[in-house]
């Protein structure tokens, strides 16, 4: 109910806001100040990331090679049997000593709890822990059950179908060291994004979303974890009380409170997490529901902590403020599209044509940063990246601006729910030596 109400009320502001605006001004002023916030937020990041790039290059850090905590491979499983085996020898792999792996049945109907447990008795390092039928649902819950048999300093979070490097832990052991510092988050990176249409897609926004968690880190700001490839200082996670078990996204939602507690989270884009993208529509639809569900709820959950509270630093809270014009801005343009749209059809004053520009304004903003992130991250030629960034861009706006739009309403007119939407792993057989 509280979230509801808050967001009925941001709602009712906003939308005050646009009839009001739009009654006494010309809507090209909202165009211009649009234009100017996203602009100058993204050469501020820009420029926060090459001043941390030639600052690392004329004085790189201080590694302390005696900070090597023992870390605790969580990785949790539900009906994963054609992706398990895999990705455990994969993670066997890892060139650090002091490191368990513990995988977790979460109530599976197939064979998955049989692998695990001949897993462990092949190999020392894993151990199995088989859920109750009963047990709780979700992945928090899956994962605060683990932390009953974890032994680690630090907690490293995989999905069942991931895949890294040998030296994956390493490069993120570095950047978990300072004491300030309470997680630290890799690259994603769709495995199979040569696969289909929605794949290549996924890659692409994936690539952009390196790009903006780059910039976070770059000015300190709010980076979040992705729930795969996440490693977490045990202190940080006794801080919190470990993982929110009444969210559906758990990795936003500690993200979030990490924030509010002053912890710092870093990305490590040279550490390198692959995972399969979704194939089709109705999974991807199902995926980036409850993405953007997880993300409207724990805002308007913790809103007051974040505004009050006196660990954050004023960069994180200002970045997670900007964060949150995200889901707020699909609502406004549908909004403004539709109010100018009825003035236009009952023959009164308006400004269809500066709404008409504001929407392709954003589309530009959109596709400028995809190609960015394409030419820098995935080595695109401009061409391609040009290609890559339009049709992306269009899949982007057709897929996030509905569901932030059902969300906002699902919120506000239905009850909670804790639907997950599984996603199905085991569609793609491309190793990472393929994409090398």
């Amino acid at each position: 109910m509280k979230e509801r109400i808050a967001l009925l009320i941001i709602i009712s502001f906003l939308l005050a806001f646009l009839i009001i605006f739009q009654n006494y001004f010309n809507t090209m002023w909202a165009i211009i100040f649009l234009i100017g916030f996203m602009f100058l937020y993204s050469v501020y990041m820009w420029l926060a990331t090459k001043y941390q790039k030639r600052k690392l290059r004329k004085k790189p850090p201080i590694i302390n090679e005696n900070y090597h905590p023992f870390v605790s491979v969580l990785i949790p499983c539900h009906n994963e049997h054609e992706v398990i085996e895999k990705t455990a020898l994969n993670i066997l792999k890892l060139d650090y000593k002091d490191f368990e792996i513990i995988l977790i049945d979460d109530r599976s109907t197939d064979n998955t709890a049989e692998i695990i447990t001949n897993l462990a008795s092949k190999h020392d390092k894993i151990k199995a822990l088989i859920r109750d039928k009963n047990a709780t649902a979700g992945k928090s819950a899956v994962l605060n059950d683990a932390m009953k048999l974890a032994k680690g300093e630090a907690i490293l979070v995989f999905d069942a179908d991931a895949k890294v490097e040998s030296d994956f832990l390493n490069k993120m052991i570095v950047k978990l060291e300072p004491c300030d510092v309470g997680a630290v988050q890799a690259q994603k990176i769709i495995i199979n994004k040569d696969q289909n249409f929605y794949t290549k897609c996924q890659y692409n926004e994936y690539i952009l979303d390196t790009h903006m968690q780059a910039g976070r880190d770059a000015v300190r700001g709010a980076v979040e974890l992705r729930g795969n490839g996440e490693l977490i200082k045990l202190q940080a996670l006794k801080s919190i009380n470990f993982w929110n078990e009444e969210t559906i996204t758990d990795d936003l939602d500690m993200s979030t409170r990490l924030h509010v507690r002053g912890w710092d989270i870093r990305f490590c884009p040279e550490a390198k997490v692959y995972e399969e993208g979704v194939i089709c529509f109705s999974a991807l639809i199902r995926q980036r529901r409850r993405w953007v569900e997880g993300s409207i709820r724990r805002y308007l959950e913790y809103a007051h902590d974040v505004f009050n509270s006196r660990d954050m630093s004023l960069r994180v809270g200002f970045d997670l403020i900007a964060y949150i014009t995200e889901f707020l801005l699909p609502f406004w343009l549908i909004a403004e599209i539709f109010i100018q749209a009825f003035h236009f059809v009952k023959g009164y004053e308006n400004c269809i044509l500066s709404s008409i520009i504001l929407v392709a304004t954003t589309a530009i903003f959109f596709t400028c940063g995809f190609i960015y992130s394409l030419k820098k991250y995935a080595n695109y030629g401009f061409f391609k990246a040009l290609y890559e960034s339009i049709i992306t861009s269009i899949y982007f706006i057709s897929i996030w601006f509905p569901i932030a739009m059902l969300i906002i309403f699902k919120i506000i007119f239905t009850k909670k729910t804790m639907d997950w939407g599984k996603t199905q792993h085991g569609v793609s057989c491309v190793t990472i030596k393929e994409l090398n």
